[in-house]
């Protein structure tokens, strides 16, 4: 079977690596020459609006899926015409767009910090007046890694913020008072069979993705429940196939949902190493009309993000549980260059681990 990916990013790459096992082949569609994933398969560079590029692409392709959720709609309906996609445009529709994503949650009865549409500087006053102090502005679609949002401490940032952020489709989202940023992965197969990972614990500074533990600590069965049933009402709903991360802050036992990523993702990298199937494998799965993973967790794991530098690969392998993921990508700041999973067999072995990691990352 050959499977299409729109995005020849590390995600890609992962799927890749993943799906080689299961005798897969691959062929990757991305804006950039040097993406990471054409160091392992066929490569076709183009404009997600070339159609007769996109029809290239297509040729000979058994099914397409996307390993990031900035494709525009319009494309994987063009490809719809061509071969199966999956997950289904739809889910990239809800996803897209923050304003649509956080309304769909709420169709859903699925809880979100509050929030105020803002196309003029007058929206953006008047949404202050309803989300209160401090708020986040945010470009309403492609931002990501903290990119596209700034903070409104005080009506003094408001004009700031306009400034650097206007001009845009924008939303205004309540600063939630959270005890911890928390995901779920979910998986939905084209039978409708449906797994979840446990929920993991992030850690975001400067909005980037710097550690994940799993599974969560303190995770409750009444926690991991609510999460489960949020994730099914998003799977069912949009008839989804693949894999699904939600991302929620975690107040007074509370989830809310932040947002939605209709694809792979960070928070789930543990899984390589660390969950009796993989996230890259069960979404492959998934596509594939095969028989979905175990998504049980082997021991406690922690993922750790390489960002805008590289360590030495022998220090790092020298921490035992260690496996180092590098994604071949040239170094910049803020730029993700690779990853560390880390096991251990217990929370406390775990913490020790990570110790010793800090010295080195």
């Amino acid at each position: 079977m050959k499977i299409g990916v729109l995005g020849g990013g590390q995600l890609g790459r992962m799927l890749a690596l993943a799906g080689y096992p299961l005798g897969l082949r691959f062929r990757f569609f991305d804006t950039a020459a040097d993406a990471p994933a054409g160091h392992l398969a066929e490569l076709q560079v183009g404009a997600y609006d070339d159609e007769a590029a996109l029809e290239r692409f297509a040729e000979g392709l058994d099914l397409i899926t996307y390993e990031f959720e900035n494709v525009p709609v319009e494309t994987a309906r063009f490809l719809q015409r061509l071969a199966p996609v999956y997950p289904p445009p739809q889910a990239l529709e809800a996803a897209r767009d923050r304003v649509v994503e956080k309304t769909f949650f709420r169709s859903l009865s699925i809880p979100t910090p509050l929030f105020y549409p803002v196309l003029t500087q007058n929206d953006l006053l008047q949404g202050l007046e309803q989300v209160g102090y401090p708020a986040l502005l945010k470009t309403r679609t492609l931002g990501y890694d903290g990119k596209g949002q700034a903070k409104i401490a005080t009506p003094a940032d408001a004009d700031k913020a306009w400034e650097e952020l206007g001009g845009t489709p924008l939303v205004l989202e309540a600063f939630v008072a959270f005890e911890r940023e928390v995901s779920i992965l979910a998986v939905r197969g084209r039978s409708g069979e449906m797994v979840f990972y446990p929920l993991v614990e992030n850690l975001h500074q400067q909005g980037i993705l710097r550690r994940s533990l799993a599974p969560a600590p303190r995770l409750t069965q009444a926690l991991q429940a609510q999460a489960e049933e949020y994730a099914r009402r998003v799977l069912l709903n949009l008839e989804y196939v693949g894999v699904l991360a939600i991302e929620f802050f975690q107040v007074q036992g509370q989830l809310l949902a932040n947002e939605m990523a209709p694809r792979v993702h960070n928070s789930g990298h543990w899984s390589i190493e660390g969950a009796e199937t993989s996230q890259f494998e069960n979404h492959l799965r998934a596509v594939c009309g095969l028989p979905l993973g175990s998504t049980a967790p082997r021991e406690y794991s922690a993922m750790l993000n390489l960002i805008g530098k590289l360590p030495e690969p022998k220090d790092v392998l020298a921490v035992p549980g260690a496996h180092l993921h590098l994604y071949g990508k040239e170094p910049r700041p803020g730029r993700k260059l690779g990853h560390v999973t880390l096991r251990a067999e217990s929370r406390e072995e775990l913490e020790e681990r990570l110790e010793a990691l800090s010295g080195i990352l």
